[in-house]
């Protein structure tokens, strides 16, 4: 197996938070011990609004199934890394600064793939099968053609590292806190160095409108949110703000003769519920089997690989319904009045540990929360006409742009 980055590891990534079904793919790849060396523990998420005045914090080990109590924030250089070599002593040939520039793929099968290095070089392969899980490159969904912005969401985020924030006491130190504004919401991500990551996830079209450098703006839209401003009065930004613009995407599929898209190389959508690197990983363990059968049995290619996308499909779209409302004063409400009825908290804490992709219990919990969040709409029905009406204001802004 040839693994080809653009980059040389360790470099800069966004994305630090990993959830509690993490761990038993961490322990799958024997990197488990590793991991905790150098994250930071989080034992659940703490939201915050304004409009109620008041923080709720939520303990994964109140989830429905407690077995997975905690997962870990990380620094992605570090972590992204230890995958890295984690991947070259189980016998990968790692081929770094040289980005994929071309591939072809062949009548009879697989594809030829052209890459060129930083240093003007290039290189060719023929592989049998083509992973591609370029992320946000998204290489192959645009060669091809499939990549399509979310009509049902769009966002963008602005973001920085503090030192010196101020972080919660005690074993919820490394908590996450999740900050609900105007203009949509705040990530708190402390790091074991004493970094915390910052940011903010809003419409597009308020950060388009800025007025003056990232950072500055970064700054002004931190000052809008005082519970957040508070946590910062102290701290210190270590390096100028960066943005990024819409990003909510997907392909139109997934898998085709010869290669399969992996992580945001198919889809990214939101990160509110901290949930990327554990679909990215998910989808790599599902995309393997599906891949190993297709090299071991071609016969059986076709199912193996409408399993992988059935198993993938089914995971994001359970997550998608609560993320393309997580602005909706509904599940705003319902976020900062938890109730436990018919065991639906616990239900959502294990939805918000990533419990998505295997078959649970919590699914028919899951309507009820559903069932809840219509109810209280209803009864808050013009404010959530203003909220349904911001999302497709989003959705346009995102088809247009």
């Amino acid at each position: 197996m040839v693994l080809v980055e653009k980059d040389r590891q360790p470099r800069f990534h966004i994305g630090e938070s990993l959830l509690p079904l993490n761990l038993p793919l961490f322990e799958r790849l024997g990197i488990k011990n590793a991991v905790e060396r150098v994250g930071m523990v989080k034992y659940g998420v703490e939201f915050v609004s304004a409009a109620h005045q008041r923080a709720v914090r939520y303990e994964f080990a109140r989830a429905w199934d407690k077995t997975f109590p905690y997962a870990y924030h990380v620094r992605r250089s570090e972590f992204d890394h230890l995958l890295l070599r984690n991947a070259a002593a189980k016998g990968a040939e790692i081929v770094e600064e040289f980005r994929v520039t071309e591939v072809d793929f062949l009548p009879e099968g697989g594809a030829l793939v052209k890459g060129r290095g930083t240093d003007g070089g290039e290189r060719r392969w023929r592989a049998a099968f083509l992973a591609d899980a370029s992320g946000r490159d998204t290489l192959l969904a645009a060669k091809l053609g499939l990549k399509r912005r979310n009509r049902k969401h769009a966002s963008a985020a602005v973001y920085g590292h503090f030192t010196d924030a101020e972080r919660l006491p005690g074993k919820a130190e490394g908590d996450i806190s999740i900050f609900w504004f105007e203009h949509g919401w705040f990530w708190f991500i402390p790091l074991v160095d004493g970094t915390t990551s910052v940011g903010a996830v809003c419409r597009p079209e308020f950060i388009k409108a800025r007025k003056g450098d990232v950072t500055t703006f970064f700054m002004s839209t931190i000052a809008s949110c005082p519970e957040l401003a508070a946590r910062l009065r102290q701290a210190r930004l270590v390096s100028p703000a960066a943005a990024t613009g819409n990003y909510s995407y997907s392909a139109t599929r997934m898998f085709g003769r010869s290669f399969i898209l992996l992580g945001d190389a198919f889809a990214f959508i939101d990160p509110v519920f901290s949930t990327g690197v554990y679909i990215a990983m998910t989808m790599a363990f599902l995309g393997a089997d599906a891949v190993e059968a297709c090299l071991c049995d071609p016969r059986k290619a076709g199912r193996a690989l409408r399993h992988f996308e059935a198993e993938t499909l089914r995971g994001l779209k359970s997550l998608s319904w609560y993320i393309y409302r997580i602005n909706s004063p509904a599940i705003r409400d319902m976020f900062m009045s938890p109730r436990n009825f018919l065991r639906v908290e616990e239900a959502m804490l294990s939805l918000l540990a990533g419990d998505v992709f295997r078959p649970s219990p919590i699914r028919k919990r899951l309507l009820v929360f559903k069932a809840f969040y219509y109810m209280v709409s209803l009864l808050n029905m013009r404010a959530c006409i203003k909220g349904w009406w911001l999302r497709r204001r989003k959705a346009a802004f995102a088809i247009i742009d």
